[in-house]
């Protein structure tokens, strides 16, 4: 069961300085007899709980359960007939400030790392393949949902060296097609290696392989 930290960054930092760190998200992920479990917290600097992620894929990667909460807000959902969610405030137990929401996307999208892992085994591209995907993005700290279209190509499969044997690292180019900003995100089994405002810090055991192409 690979678990670990990521720290996690904002694109820019003040004036005249780099990325500023946002904190840091201890997680951990495994194959499960749905298909595919995640849980994180997200601590800030100063060892409070900024957010909260509990995701679970089924075995064609698609959001079987979704949970998120963050900045006095949760959000619950899954895939039904595209995606459908529900966003209420954490200390709301009766409902009252429910608000249902669905949409004919493919998946979530949020601040976590777990979604672009999410993302990448929905699509299974081929490498040199690319394709459109529609999600629904909620971000810290209120998690409002809106929906998104991005453009995801597999430009290439590297293979590393490591004392468990090669690893497999999936290099995508992830396009938001509303503005046309590109980023690249590495990938390796069910772990972010890197990506834009994404490091992983800490890994205490290999990353899982996945049943598809590159794992056989």
């Amino acid at each position: 069961m690979p678990n670990g930290r990521y720290s996690l960054h904002t694109d820019t930092g003040p004036a005249g300085h780099g990325p500023a760190l946002i904190g840091e998200e201890r997680f951990s992920c495994a194959p499960g007899p749905a298909g595919w479990r995640y849980v994180s917290k997200t601590y800030a600097p100063d060892g409070s709980v900024l957010a909260a992620t509990d995701l679970t894929l089924d075995s064609r990667c698609r959001p079987l359960r979704m949970e998120l909460r963050a900045g006095g807000w949760q959000v619950r959902g899954g895939a039904v007939d595209g995606v459908a969610w529900v966003r209420a405030a954490a200390d709301d137990p009766a409902g009252d400030s429910a608000v249902e929401g669905h949409d004919r996307a493919h998946g979530f999208t949020g601040t976590s790392p777990a979604f672009l892992i999410a993302t990448a085994r929905l699509l299974r591209l081929e490498p040199g393949a690319s394709t459109r995907v529609r999600l629904v993005e909620l971000t810290e700290p209120v998690l409002a949902p809106r929906t998104v279209d991005q453009g995801w190509q597999l430009a290439g499969v590297d293979t590393h060296d490591t004392d468990s044997g090669p690893l497999l690292v999936e290099r995508y180019t992830v396009a938001d097609l509303a503005t046309g900003e590109q980023r690249t995100v590495h990938i390796a089994g069910d772990v972010v290696l890197s990506a834009p405002g994404v490091e992983l810090e800490e890994l205490q055991s290999p990353p899982n392989t996945w049943p598809d192409r590159f794992t056989g």
